[in-house]
């Protein structure tokens, strides 16, 4: 078994690879890759573990093993424990995912927050996560966290939201997709405080209304991506308040129910728009899509689960923006 190990090891290295992912694994396998990939110590940068029966003590095998390592995701790790990332957290960590893992809750962020002051990217999604983990964070880490992704954290408030704010003014990517009781009022202080904001996520998150819209474009001038899927309360008002934000790219409004062909008027005036979702729209007409043909910068449209668009529809939109993916 330790031969095959041994040359599985070795190809991967002649390869140029130096990403290793791991499904299943457990602590004996976590073992054997330690004592059969030595070379790995200097030569794995990410690591990423998958619905995996590993418990602290393999992690931080692992982890000290790896000394390159710079890159960790854990996803479905349902045997790691806080205790155990407050144990082997390196400082050395730039890019952390946590995702699924029963056992992440508050006291997670305050490891994250306290042992890696160098992280760049960190991506939580944790049911368990409230607005305390958030105070866990402070000014310390703002220049060095720039992408904030909180998937599904369903306890999170508007007070995680100050706490971001105000101890993260630097962001750059953030998140806040299934967070399900942010309301205007907390876009309204992302709006106000994080001004470098160039991609904002606030899919599913069925409290955002037309107002929140407003807030993101009078104040983040810098914005290129709005996603908003989900968000069932937007209407053509707040479609007509993004049609203003001149650096936006990519915009996604799938599932949002209420938009009419009224808002598409709007959406035809943002000649840098170039990645455009409207699936799942249930009200736009094959009309108001044809009039889509005047963004004609658009390298990306997608149109699935659309009532409205046709098989002549599609035909019609690909004949006029034939430098743009048209996803039925």
């Amino acid at each position: 078994m330790y031969a095959q190990y041994f040359r599985l090891y070795g190809s991967l290295l002649r390869r140029g690879f130096h990403s290793l992912s791991l499904m299943g694994a457990s602590d004996e396998d976590a073992m054997d890759l330690v004592n059969t990939f030595p070379l790995a110590s200097k030569h794995i940068h990410t690591l990423s573990l998958r619905c995996s029966s590993i418990t602290d003590r393999g992690l931080e095998t692992l982890l000290d093993h790896l000394q390159a390592l710079y890159e960790l995701e854990l996803a479905g790790c349902n045997e790691i424990t806080e205790a155990g990332l407050w144990a082997c957290l390196n400082p050395r960590i730039v890019s952390l995912t946590l995702t699924d893992c029963i056992n992440v809750a508050d006291e997670a962020v305050g490891a994250v927050a306290q042992l890696l002051p160098a992280l760049y990217e960190f991506s939580l999604q944790a049911y368990h996560v409230t607005d305390a983990a958030l105070g866990y964070f402070s000014p310390k880490q703002s220049n060095s966290l720039n992408v904030l992704r909180l998937h599904s954290c369903w306890e999170i408030t508007n007070h995680g939201v100050v706490n971001i704010v105000h101890s993260l003014p630097n962001l750059t990517i953030l998140s806040l997709s299934g967070c399900s009781k942010i309301t205007d009022d907390g876009v309204e202080l992302i709006a106000e405080n994080l001004q470098k904001l160039r991609s904002l996520d606030l899919s599913w998150c069925p409290r955002i209304t037309d107002a929140a819209l407003e807030y993101i474009a009078c104040d983040l001038n810098q914005l290129e991506e709005l996603t908003l899927d989900r968000c069932v309360h937007i209407t053509d008002i707040g479609i007509g308040y993004i049609s203003t934000m001149l650096s936006l790219s990519s915009l996604y409004l799938r599932w949002c129910s209420q938009i009419r062909d009224f808002g598409l008027q709007h959406l035809c005036g943002m000649r840098n728009l170039q990645i455009l979702s409207l699936a799942g729209c249930p009200l736009l007409t094959s009309s108001g899509l044809s009039s889509l043909i005047q963004l004609r910068h658009m390298r990306e449209l997608e149109l699935t689960n659309c009532p409205g668009a046709s098989r002549e529809l599609f035909d019609y939109l690909r004949e006029h923006l034939p430098r743009c993916l048209v996803i039925e």
